[in-house]
């Protein structure tokens, strides 16, 4: 190891490597590909930077002027980013190390200018690592490591094609490392491709994985799961806090509840913007806020100091979101709590998702208003400041304290205020956390009930008929099967005498649906349902078909003849408006704004339109429709059966209008 990055972590306070920085700082391992597999928390970003080193900084001892970047990490997400740009400051400031960012949100001609002024390492995200490089405002010919952090994560966000165009673009003589808390398929074929005979190095911890972080699944009533994170908070009362939701709307409106009960809170989400981001992570640092709501992906690797809490307000998708959302608590050594927040409904979920992460969790309720206030009693108690010395300058208003009250009223007024200074738990529904398994009906007698299936028959709506029909209570029922015509009920037998008393002699409830006594228990066949359509209605046999070769009823063919068509001998007869026999009445011809051509020998204007050929007659245009109007293009080409044709249905038309007004 390099001198100026030992003093680093001395000055850091570092006693003992964590197992993978142990790992990665094995000698044989010096310049390989690495694919290192550990989990959140181990201290991931000072092992790749140890281990990059000697790649880096070879012979020597501190970097030299900075020019070109010669390493190259990426993470998933803007925070992760920023903050491993600040783990590796303090590791390679010693050693003289200029270091840049290229994040998204961030001002792209301030990190040009940075660029530009040199830098030695380079940490960004993958879209606007790619802008960069496209918009050639980052030389990557001198790179000598890359690294990918979170690359599991940043396939899931779709990176994957930003990822092959930026390692497309580095040098093909690197070393490149990828860490992951989890090694699927994805990161094995990405590995396979753009590393060189990479070694596999898995780092678990002695005592299992998250062996630091207690795990507790709470089940809640639906409607209590706000209420359950509050109480949860209260509980605890750990000095920063994450709850995670699923979606923005979630954390807007759990952020909005718990800074209306008195929690200093910040909320984290993908619309926020960067900066709003950077505020709401710097006053977790500093204090001025407890808790952080947030969604996976903006929560995605950022490290918080004091993070003893993770509460998971709706459940992860799967276990290795599980792991990563726990894995933000319990870091360095310290201990850490991970709430699951489990409704009825979504027990079988939760317990899918622990086992697949092979973690055990503890089976409980949600802390309760009593569960609360008894910590905080406890709290209250073990506080140092009762042990503390009264200053001089406090002599005198204690001395008047005992003088004026009582010790059992300074400690009502004590009591008093140190319960005004924290939110007051919520009341929550009684939810059994490991429900008692069903017992044995015991004796019964079988009834059956007429209708089944075939009558729309459901238990749900046979259960709540008979508790009314017989006076009976939904445990004095048990099994219900539907058949096609029947169903049959199981009733207790202590139940069965009031049954019978309630429902009388004609032995029928709601609907007239008649119900029998059976001596034994019903046997049930699982008989095929009767054919809802008679024999020989369905589709005909292919050969039953008539030859769909052979028309039923003569084609129309069109006449080859130019003659005008005799409309009266089409087979299919028009039916729109029948034909006038009548003679129209002598009319003026129209002029230039009629619907018709009008000779110029004849004293009118000539034709509204002419055809660009010089020498040929006028035609008359095809009628608009509309009274006044000008025809609607060049008329049609004559000597065409189509052109006579045309013509013919619209003198048609035009004397049926004729006729029609002289009847009106």
């Amino acid at each position: 190891m390099k001198q100026a990055l030992r003093d680093a972590l001395d000055a850091r306070g570092y006693e003992k490597l964590t197992p993978v920085q142990e790992a990665v700082l094995d000698p044989k391992l010096e310049g390989a590909d690495l694919l290192v597999s550990a989990q959140t928390g181990s201290g991931k970003t000072v092992g790749f930077g140890l281990s990059i080193a000697p790649t880096l900084l070879g012979d020597a001892e501190a970097f030299e002027q900075a020019s070109a970047p010669l390493a190259l990490v990426i993470a998933p997400t803007r925070e992760l980013a920023l903050q491993v740009k600040r783990e590796l400051q303090w590791l390679y400031g010693k050693a003289g190390a200029h270091m840049a960012s290229c994040v998204g949100g961030m001002d792209m001609r301030d990190e040009r200018r940075a660029l530009a002024r040199g830098a030695h390492i380079v940490v960004a995200t993958p879209g606007r690592l790619r802008d960069h490089i496209m918009r050639g405002s980052i030389d990557l010919s001198q790179l000598r490591a890359v690294v990918l952090d979170e690359a599991d994560e940043m396939l899931d966000l779709g990176f994957r094609e930003d990822l092959e165009f930026i390692l497309g673009e580095a040098p093909e003589e690197r070393q490149t490392l990828l860490f992951s808390a989890t090694v699927p398929k994805s990161i094995t074929h990405l590995a396979k491709n753009y590393q060189r005979d990479a070694i596999r190095v898995i780092t678990k911890s002695e005592e299992g994985q998250h062996a630091d972080i207690e795990y507790r699944a709470m089940m809640v009533a639906d409607r209590d799961t706000d209420n359950a994170v509050i109480n949860t908070l209260r509980f605890y009362e750990a000095p920063n806090a994450i709850v995670f939701c699923n979606t923005r709307a979630m954390v807007n409106r759990l952020t909005t509840r718990l800074s209306n009960r008195g929690f200093q809170v910040v909320a984290l989400s993908g619309e926020l913007s960067q900066a709003e981001r950077t505020h709401a992570l710097q006053a977790m640092r500093d204090g001025r806020a407890q808790v952080c709501v947030a969604t996976d992906v903006a929560a995605r690797g950022i490290d918080l100091p004091n993070l003893d809490l993770v509460v998971h307000a709706e459940l992860p998708t799967n276990h290795e979101t599980l792991l990563h959302r726990s894995g933000r608590t319990g870091r360095a050594g310290r201990k850490g709590v991970s709430a699951l927040v489990v409704n009825k409904k979504a027990r079988r979920k939760a317990e899918r998702i622990l086992q697949g992460a092979k973690l055990k969790a503890e089976w409980t309720g949600a802390p309760s208003s009593a569960d609360v206030k008894i910590r905080d009693e406890e709290r209250m108690l073990a506080d140092p400041v009762w042990h503390e010395p009264t200053l001089e300058t406090e002599v005198a208003t204690v001395q008047k304290l005992v003088e004026a009250f009582s010790a059992e009223q300074i400690a009502t007024a004590y009591l008093q205020l140190f319960r005004a200074s924290h939110t007051a738990p919520e009341e929550l529904s009684n939810v059994d956390a490991k429900p008692e398994p069903r017992k044995e009906f015991g004796p019964s007698v079988w009834f059956t009930i007429a209708g089944g299936r075939k009558a729309d028959a459901e238990p749900r709506r046979l259960l709540p008929m008979l508790c009314k029909a017989g006076d009976l209570t939904k445990d004095d029922i048990g099994a219900i099967r539907i058949q096609y015509d029947l169903s049959y009920v199981e009733i207790r037998k202590a139940s069965v005498p009031g049954f019978l008393a309630a429902i009388g002699d004609s032995m029928k409830v709601e609907g007239g649906a008649e119900v029998k006594q059976l001596g034994q228990a019903p046997v049930l066949d699982k008989a095929p349902r009767p054919a809802s359509k008679a024999p020989g209605s369905g589709p005909k046999p292919r050969g039953d078909r008539p030859d769909r070769s052979e028309p039923s009823k003569p084609k129309y063919s069109k006449p080859k003849s130019s003659a005008p068509i005799d409309w009266n001998d089409d087979p299919t007869p028009r039916t729109k408006k029948p034909k006038s026999t009548d003679k129209p009445k002598d009319r003026k011809p129209r002029t230039k704004s009629g619907s018709t051509y009008a000779p110029a020998k004849d004293g009118g204007h000539g034709p509204a339109r002419r055809r660009p050929d010089e020498g040929k007659p006028a035609r008359s245009g095809k009628p608009s429709g509309k009274r006044g109007g000008k025809p609607k293009g060049p008329p049609p080409p004559a000597g065409k059966a189509n052109s006579k044709k045309n013509r013919a249905r619209a003198e048609a038309k035009a004397q049926a209008r004729k006729a029609a007004k002289r009847g009106g």
